[in-house]
């Protein structure tokens, strides 16, 4: 006679994890990037070194936790909520931060700010309806992001190729605005149409429409 199995439920992940643990360090360097950053109005050359040293800590940081969430089965709520968190504070330091000093102009620190924000707080909107998930278009935007700031950092004064680096972060800073204004479009679309398409949205509109044709046959 053989013993039935049973099945055993999963246990959660905690949210005691590395991968947590790193989002949660990406959120401690971004003070720490900050005040680096706008030591002596941006123009100490050694606290911009610094202040790209920790950029780019934090930045592979952002690369590596969901990575390491996603292979070890360490994805928990935190860390849905923590992530994105980390990420848009970093880009928002990084982008207010060189505007500040005058590396950026503040209309495009604007757009820029806006959109990540906004994004984060329609993902937020449609939560319920389900999950949008971060596309192609939005790892660029991300890689392309990355790059400009880092360029924009580095404190191109004190290098003898300055004017070659200053077009290479221009160029770069271009392309990332376009790029993040063009996913921002899609994602705002996309959520548009989660919130009318899916099934929780379908249901209630047959609700709806089941309570008024009840309503007219009484």
């Amino acid at each position: 006679m053989t013993e039935r199995s049973t099945p055993v439920s999963r246990m959660a992940p905690s949210a005691w994890n590395v991968a947590n643990g790193l989002t949660v360090l990406r959120l401690l360097l971004v003070p720490v990037f900050g005040w680096l950053l706008l030591w002596g109005d941006g123009l100490d050359a050694a606290t911009r070194w610094w202040a790209f040293g920790v950029f780019t800590v934090a930045m592979i940081t952002d690369r590596i936790d969901g990575d390491i969430a996603r292979s070890r089965g360490l994805i928990t709520d935190f860390g849905k909520v923590a992530d994105p968190i980390a990420d848009k504070a970093l880009v928002t330091m990084a982008l207010v931060g060189l505007s500040a000093i005058g590396e950026i102009p503040w209309w495009i620190t604007v757009v820029i700010v806006v959109r990540e924000w906004g994004i984060t707080a329609m993902r937020f909107w449609v939560i319920r309806h389900g999950v949008m998930a971060a596309g192609r278009g939005g790892k660029v935007k991300t890689l392309l992001q990355a790059l400009a700031l880092g360029f924009f950092v580095i404190p191109r004064f004190s290098l003898p190729l300055e004017g070659a680096l200053d077009a290479v972060a221009w160029v770069t800073l271009v392309a990332a605005l376009v790029v993040t204004v063009v996913t921002g479009v899609d994602y705002a679309v996309d959520a548009l149409r989660l919130r009318r398409t899916s099934p929780r949205a379908l249901a209630k509109r047959a609700a709806r429409a089941a309570s008024r044709t009840q309503g007219r046959d009484e």
